[in-house]
């Protein structure tokens, strides 16, 4: 059976609507960037327990992929998609649409572990509706939004 799936993307204020040709269209990863590569995959490791699981060396700095598990070993088999931190030269973003989404089970415990390991948070999470979801905004050391989803 063939299905039609929507994609929706949100580039800088544009809604670009098309339809994926196939479910073999799938997420890879996450690109973020940072000056300091190293110490961002430091915060997201200290943040949210996420390993390094991929260094390719360019000219402008290492290329750091890092995914969720206990140990290396563990994040290196996960199935889930990464994030990949690239060197940047600016800490200055110019695109406040342009984030990672996270999903978390204890939004308290997940927002101490973001203050704790350098990060900060743009307002106070709260509720999406009448959900049951508590959403956040985080802001990593390099400046890179993060949307922290809490689902009932």
């Amino acid at each position: 059976m063939k299905r039609n799936y929507v994609v929706i993307v949100v580039l800088s204020g544009l809604l670009l609507v098309g339809r994926a040709a196939s479910a073999q269209v799938t997420l890879n990863s996450v690109r973020i960037g940072a000056k300091d590569t190293v110490a961002l995959a430091k915060f997201y490791q200290a943040a949210f327990g996420m390993q390094e699981v991929n260094r390719i060396d360019t000219p402008a700095g290492p290329e750091i992929f890092v995914n969720f598990g206990e140990t290396a070993g563990a994040a290196k088999t996960n199935k889930g998609e990464p994030i990949v931190i690239m060197h940047r030269d600016s800490d200055d973003l110019k695109d406040p649409i342009a984030h990672v989404i996270l999903n978390v089970k204890d939004m308290a415990a997940t927002v101490t572990a973001i203050k704790s390991a350098g990060g900060m948070m743009a307002g106070d999470p709260r509720p999406f509706r009448n959900t049951g979801t508590v959403i956040g905004i985080a802001v990593d050391p390099a400046g890179n939004r993060l949307e922290l989803i809490q689902r009932p």
